[in-house]
């Protein structure tokens, strides 16, 4: 057996690299243990869906709530005080106008400056009120696209009234006028409920 055939008989390392070789590996151990640490941190084990349930039955009854509360919105304010009255009709959700000593408004935005509660001569053509007019022109347009669109939301040619209960006969008349020349022709006026009634 020649001597290149013998196995060869691994190196042996001096004492200061076999403690270096060590310290490596140690090192790429730890390297390594630290990296699968991360991952676990960053990782979700299991998903607790309690909490996520307990919010989602909050917001069903919340939803719940508002959606059986009554329609009409009033914006609170110290010149629309409506007549009082003992009616249980509910309001429906239909186009709004306001009407206080100072102003005409549809939803939330004025259409018509009063002045010294009357409509100014320069926004009526007889008794239409132009801008009034205008307002309504587009809430009518807008329900009526939404119920094409829609057979759960037909148009019901509804017009809710808010108005001061100060307010003169003849405004409201004007008022009316103007909503029946755009296919507004049912008319409710929105009170409020006498408190100790039946």
């Amino acid at each position: 057996m020649s001597s290149s055939d013998a196995p060869t008989q691994p190196e042996r390392l001096s004492p200061e690299a076999e403690e270096q070789l060590q310290r490596m590996r140690f090192r790429k151990a730890l390297a390594r243990k630290k990296r699968k640490e991360r991952e676990a941190a960053g990782e979700i084990k299991e998903l607790n869906i309690t909490a996520m349930m307990d919010m989602m039955t909050i917001l069903l009854v919340f939803l719940l709530k508002s959606f059986a509360s009554s329609s009409a919105a009033i914006t609170a304010s110290e010149d629309v005080r409506p007549p009082v009255s003992s009616t249980r009709a509910s309001p429906k959700d239909t186009v709004a106008v306001t009407i206080t000593p100072k102003n005409i408004m549809v939803g939330d935005k004025e259409v018509v400056r009063l002045v010294n509660g009357v409509v100014p001569p320069e926004q009526l053509q007889g008794r239409l009120v132009v801008s009034l007019d205008a307002a309504l022109k587009k809430e009518v347009e807008k329900l009526k696209y939404i119920a094409e669109r829609n057979p759960a939301a037909p148009f019901s040619r509804e017009l809710s009234v808010i108005g001061d209960k100060k307010v003169p006969y003849d405004l409201l008349l004007t008022v009316l006028y103007t909503a029946g020349q755009n296919e507004l022709e049912n008319y409710r006026f929105v009170v409020l409920k006498k408190e100790g009634g039946d």
